[in-house]
Formats: structure tokens, sequence, C-alpha cells
């Protein structure tokens, strides 16, 4: 093996993560293994705080500030996918929404 970014950008994810075999790497195409290891970091971000609620990250986050910014992703990443719903403030809702009891 090489000294080049590809082993270490390609080829240790995918033997890791995904279970490749040194033959299903050589076999595919350079574009489907970028797009491999894509899938894996965005899998990665969406859920690497499952599990966590939001007190317990408030939590982590008083030692190790950077959680706080890691964890606004994943919830603006599960959004984007659609795994949560955002949620809106009593300004946003227009008068149609609005029940009247």
């Amino acid at each position: 093996m090489t000294n080049s970014p590809g082993a270490v950008n390609y080829v240790i994810p995918l033997m890791k993560n995904l279970h490749m075999s040194w033959i299903d790497i050589k076999s595919t195409p350079t574009v489907e293994l970028e797009g491999l290891v894509l899938a894996l970091g965005e899998y990665n971000i969406l859920h690497q705080f499952d599990g966590y609620s939001a007190k317990e990250i408030g939590d982590m986050a008083k030692n190790k500030p950077e959680i706080r910014t890691q964890y606004n992703e994943y919830i603006a990443r599960r959004r984007k996918y659609g795994y949560e719903k955002s949620q809106k403030s009593f300004s946003s809702f227009s008068g149609s929404e609005v029940k009247r009891v």
C-alpha cells in the first residue's frame, strides 16, 4: 500500500465501517467510493447524538463547548432529512393554523 491520501480517506473508513474487502474496494470505481465515504460521513453526523437528551447535551457542553456546535449541526441535518420537525415560534403561526376553542 502507498502513502496516498486515498488510503486514509477511502480505504480505511470503508474497510472499518462498511466492512468492504480489499477486492471490493479495488473493483469499485473511485466516484462510487467517494459517494460511499460521503454517505458514511452524513450517516455518522445524523446518528452521533442518538440516545442523548437535550439536557445531557447541555451538561456535556459545560465541559466541552464544541459539543454544542456539533449538536446544532446534528439537529440541522436531522431536520434536513426529515427526522425531526422544526419547532415553530408563536409568531410564525398564521390565523388559519390556530384553532379556536
